[in-house]
């Protein structure tokens, strides 16, 4: 299964990141050339946020198979992993902070929804009929 998901990831990076780097959201186009002249250690910290994510995806996928925890509670904390991500984006690096209150408002009934769907997905297998 990891090696399915490792041969997805390195399908799915390589045009991508291609894609990204000639048609970027903010800036000049960049060659592929430009990605070797990148500093070591960036692409140091890319390789280690690369290996946590794997090993936290096969985390999640061993946890599935538990009997203790089962697949909808795998899936949630997978997902809460989303969550911690939205959290810091929005806490730690202000990524709303000139949203007007409307996009604010809004933003708090993304995290409400977002942890009741994560619970419910937590507690089907607990409360099913």
């Amino acid at each position: 299964m990891a090696s399915v998901f490792a041969l997805g990831v390195l399908a799915c990076t390589l045009p991508l990141n291609y894609l990204f780097m000639r048609k970027p959201v903010s800036g000049p186009p960049l060659a592929l050339g430009d990605y070797f002249r990148g500093a070591g250690v960036l692409h140091l910290l890319g390789v280690l946020g690369g290996m946590i994510w794997g090993v936290g995806t096969i985390s999640n996928f061993v946890a599935s198979y538990s009997l203790m925890v089962g697949p909808a509670t795998s899936y949630a904390l997978g997902k809460g992993a989303t969550m911690v991500s939205a959290i810091r984006g929005v806490f730690v690096w202000k990524e709303f902070a000139g949203a007007s209150p409307a996009a604010k408002r809004l933003l708090a009934l993304v995290f409400c929804f977002f942890l009741v769907g994560l619970t419910c997905v937590a507690l089907a297998p607990v409360l099913k009929a």
